[in-house]
C-alpha cells in the first residue's frame, strides 16, 4: 500500500470516529469554503480600492487567475483520469454525494491554491485568512472521502503556480492600465477615494483652524 492510499484511509478512520464532525466538514465542502474564499477575494478587491492602482491589480489578479487555473485543469484532470478513492477501495466512508471524473488536480484544491497564493501577493494578513480557509477546505476534502492526499497537494501547487504564473505576465500591464484610467473621469471605477481629494481646500474667507 503507498502512502497516499495509506493516508486516505486513516483519515478515513479518523472520520468513522468524529460523527459529530460530519455535518460541519460537508458543509464546509459543499457550501462554505468556497463561499469563504469568494468572499476574501471580493474583500481584497473593496480594500485595495481605497489604496491605490497597484493593489487594486493584484486584488483582481488573484479573482481572475482562481478562474484560470480552474479552466486549465479541466482538459489536466481529464488527462490524468485519476479514478475517486471510492471508485478503487472499497467500503470507504463517503460523507457526501459521490461525483464522476478524475479525481486529480482536486477542483477545490486548484482554486484554493490560486487564491491563496493571489491573495499573499496583495496582502500578507489577507493571504493568511485564505490560507486558513483553503487548507481547511482541502482537508475537508479527504476528510469527506471526495479525495486522496495526492489529488490536493498537486492540485494546491497548480493554482498557486497559474496565480503566480499570471501575476507575473498580466500584473505589469494591468497596473498600467489601471493607472492611466486612475488619472480620467473613470477613475470611480479603479479607486473609491479617487475622487475625493485628500485635503480639501477651504471655502473662500475662512482660514486653517476657524
Amino acid at each position: 500500500m503507498n502512502w497516499n492510499t495509506r493516508w486516505f484511509l486513516d483519515l478515513n478512520e479518523l472520520s468513522r470516529h468524529t460523527v459529530w464532525a460530519h455535518w460541519i466538514a460537508s458543509a464546509y465542502v459543499l457550501i462554505l469554503g468556497p463561499v469563504v474564499l469568494t468572499a476574501l477575494v471580493v474583500a481584497g478587491w473593496v480594500l485595495a480600492r481605497r489604496q491605490s492602482p497597484k493593489q487594486v491589480a493584484a486584488a483582481i489578479s488573484a479573482g481572475i487567475a482562481t478562474l484560470v487555473a480552474y479552466t486549465v485543469n479541466q482538459p489536466l484532470s481529464a488527462l490524468i483520469n485519476e479514478p475517486r478513492p471510492y471508485q478503487s477501495l472499497h467500503h470507504v466512508l463517503v460523507l457526501v454525494p459521490r461525483i464522476l471524473g478524475s479525481s486529480m488536480p482536486s477542483d477545490h484544491a486548484v482554486m484554493a491554491g490560486a487564491v491563496i497564493a493571489g491573495l499573499l501577493l496583495y496582502s500578507w494578513r489577507l493571504g493568511s485568512l485564505a490560507a486558513l480557509a483553503g487548507l481547511a477546505l482541502v482537508f475537508d476534502q479527504l476528510y469527506v472521502g471526495r479525495n486522496q492526499p495526492a489529488d490536493v497537494l498537486v492540485g494546491l501547487v497548480l493554482g498557486a503556480a497559474v496565480a503566480l504564473l499570471f501575476y507575473r505576465v498580466v500584473g505589469g500591464p494591468l497596473r498600467t492600465a489601471l493607472t492611466l484610467v486612475s488619472r480620467t473621469p473613470l477613475r470611480r471605477l479603479v479607486l473609491e477615494s479617487a475622487a475625493r481629494p485628500a485635503n480639501p481646500a477651504p471655502p473662500a474667507g475662512t482660514f486653517p483652524g476657524h
